[in-house]
């Protein structure tokens, strides 16, 4: 199933792209504590500023303070890592000791206008070694989703660096991000359709076309409602986002963007309930194809977004690495802006080893961004000389040997 979804902006957008001087709640981390989390025992960094630098060699663990805060966001945060995986080295014993279980507490904002967020590795998971305990204000929560009531958080590592050059799971993640920011129930429509996949999948590799009818029906059932609510969600963020890249993002190219390859583009043709049966029609059709192929071959599981740098009109893909980093960056702050106007709260900016692949000019001009939107961004890098321009706008930290040191004080 293939297919361009004809992106056109919401009714959302018509919120001027201009208004991001409005009121913003202030979403920043103002307390964050780390324990036995990844190369650290235990950490405390308290920001007497918005924003913060950390600074530091390679391997001195900037990243993992990145990460840390990324998991008070739904998921498996910034490097999709077993959870087991992220307690330090020393402490990932078989038995799950709850005094050696890694955590991450956070306070947001100041005063009266705080909340107190708490996760880890959960110690009471019998059985189960990759689950996680969420709690917010010292209240156990049933979900992860509810962290998204109280905080979004988006990211850029190097690792993303190949995100328009490799293959669209990265693409379709980093999407879902954006979405979940604005929308928090959007984790679990993406969750049910996936499960109901995966069980779909496993069914028809035991059984086949032997499979129990009822059982395939009502798997596929849950996949149409669900996934077309993902496909009609990816849809809408992206014709929201169209306005604010129109609006531009200084120095930072501008893009274009298209969902393809999934049923995105059905909705351009009919009601979402219309969409949805032909969804369901759909798999029941591709039964034998897909238990013979081992594979879901139609679904928004498959649906790619295409970028496009606008004003040189050549894939993203194509693109220099430096225009690629500058063109995810515009991304980024685009949805930064979207989200300080429909929302009044930015997301956190977690933005590791960014300055070292921008040129002066457009590094002055992401820290003044950041200014601009009113947005906390957390920086890393291993030259302080790269961070000059957030002098007297940011808290500096030097990071060594699981030690944390704020150096502007």
């Amino acid at each position: 199933m293939t297919g361009i979804a004809a992106i056109s902006t919401s009714p959302h957008s018509a919120l001027s792209p201009r208004s991001s001087d409005a009121t913003t709640r202030n979403s920043a981390v103002t307390r964050l504590t780390l324990t036995n989390f990844r190369n650290y025992t235990h950490a405390r960094i308290e920001p007497n500023t918005q924003n913060v630098v950390l600074t530091g060699a390679n391997g001195a663990g900037k990243t993992n303070i990145l990460e840390a805060i990324s998991f008070l966001a739904p998921g498996r945060g910034l490097r999709r890592a077993k959870l087991s995986e992220v307690s330090r080295s020393d402490t990932r014993d078989e038995a799950v000791d709850p005094s050696r279980c890694w955590a991450v507490a956070a306070r947001l904002g100041q005063g009266d206008d705080c909340v107190d967020l708490g996760t880890g590795l959960d110690p009471d998971a019998t059985g189960v070694r990759d689950r996680r305990v969420v709690r917010v204000d010292g209240e156990t929560e049933r979900s992860q989703a509810v962290l998204s009531e109280h905080v979004a958080v988006v990211w850029l590592t190097p690792q993303m660096d190949g995100l328009f050059i490799e293959g669209p799971g990265g693409r379709r993640r980093f999407l879902d991000r954006l979405v979940y920011a604005a929308d928090p129930s959007h984790a679990g429509r993406v969750s049910a359709y996936e499960q109901a996949m995966r069980e779909r999948a496993r069914l028809l590799s035991d059984r086949g076309l032997r499979a129990d009818a009822g059982w395939l029906d009502a798997l596929e059932e849950t996949m149409a409602e669900k996934g077309m609510a993902v496909a009609a969600a990816r849809r809408d963020m992206v014709g929201r986002l169209i306005a604010f890249i129109d609006d531009g993002t200084g120095p930072f190219p501008s893009s274009d963007l298209a969902l393809v390859g999934g049923p995105e583009a059905w909705l351009d043709e009919g009601p979402a309930l219309a969409a949805e049966e032909r969804f369901r029609a759909q798999l029941l059709a591709e039964r034998g194809q897909d238990a013979a192929d081992g594979r879901t071959h139609s679904g928004p599981h498959r649906t790619d977004l295409d970028v496009r740098h606008r004003m040189k009109a050549r894939e993203a893909g194509s693109c220099s690495t430096g225009e690629q980093k500058a063109l995810l960056i515009g991304l980024v702050l685009a949805h930064a802006r979207m989200q300080a106007v429909e929302q009044g709260r930015c997301p956190i900016l977690l933005l590791d080893e960014v300055a070292a692949h921008l040129d002066q000019e457009r590094r002055q001009a992401l820290f003044d961004l950041i200014d601009t939107l009113g947005t906390q961004a957390w920086l890393t890098g291993t030259d302080p000389a790269l961070f000059d321009g957030m002098r007297g706008r940011a808290g500096f930290f030097d990071v060594a040997d699981g030690a944390i040191r704020q150096t502007n004080i």
